[in-house]
């Protein structure tokens, strides 16, 4: 039953609005924007963190990356509360991404440590985490943050798993990198790429 009043009524235009979010298509997307904006211009709901991500998530399906930050850095340092948590966590997740695809690593790890201080199973946070100290060369806290977005997939996800055994084996951990790889190519054996490039060669380097 659709909700009539307050809290109710914005919650439901919330997710009416992440429903459109969720097509993908620019028209959705902009009938979702105006919605959020619409939410966010009433003086008690100016603020609302889920139209805030709602607002951002629809700017970044419009290619308006600038106008995504800009409306996540008002969350940015947004202290943490239970009500808020989920749409919080992807405020900082996006915002993070953002700094990540611009190479602002610094400004993308504060984020991401504000994620992980409330949430310490955020995968996507842990992977964003090995990205950045794999970028930095820092082979051995890259895998420290992909061992635990590998725990957190559940061990099933062959990207991370590839990321994770790739990190190991530059870090010279040889073993722990074929473990990995085999574990991915139990579930994945249609993935190639991490026998190759992966098993094979810290094979050779342990006959070395």
């Amino acid at each position: 039953m659709k909700p009539t009043v307050g809290d109710q009524q914005i919650s439901y235009q919330v997710l009416s609005g992440r429903v459109l979010l969720a097509t993908k298509q620019k028209g959705n997307a902009e009938s979702a924007l105006q919605l959020f904006m619409q939410i966010a211009g009433i003086d008690t709901y100016k603020d609302h963190v889920g139209a805030i991500f709602g607002m951002a998530a629809a700017y970044m399906i419009l290619k308006q990356t600038p106008r995504a930050r800009n409306t996540l850095k008002r969350v940015a340092k947004e202290p943490w509360n239970f009500e808020d948590a989920e749409d919080l966590e992807r405020c900082w997740l996006l915002l993070a991404d953002i700094y990540v695809q611009t190479g602002k690593y610094d400004m993308a790890t504060f984020q991401l440590k504000r994620v992980l201080e409330h949430n310490q199973s955020c995968m996507k946070a842990y992977e964003y985490m090995g990205f950045i100290m794999e970028k930095e060369q820092s082979y051995r806290d890259a895998a420290f943050h992909y061992e635990h977005a590998w725990k957190f997939s559940g061990n099933t996800n062959p990207m991370i798993g590839y990321k994770l055994a790739f990190n190991y084996m530059k870090a010279k951990r040889y073993v722990d990198a074929i473990d990995v790889a085999h574990s991915v190519l139990d579930k994945h054996p249609d993935y190639p790429r991490i026998r190759k490039e992966i098993l094979e060669k810290c094979r050779a380097n342990i006959r070395a």
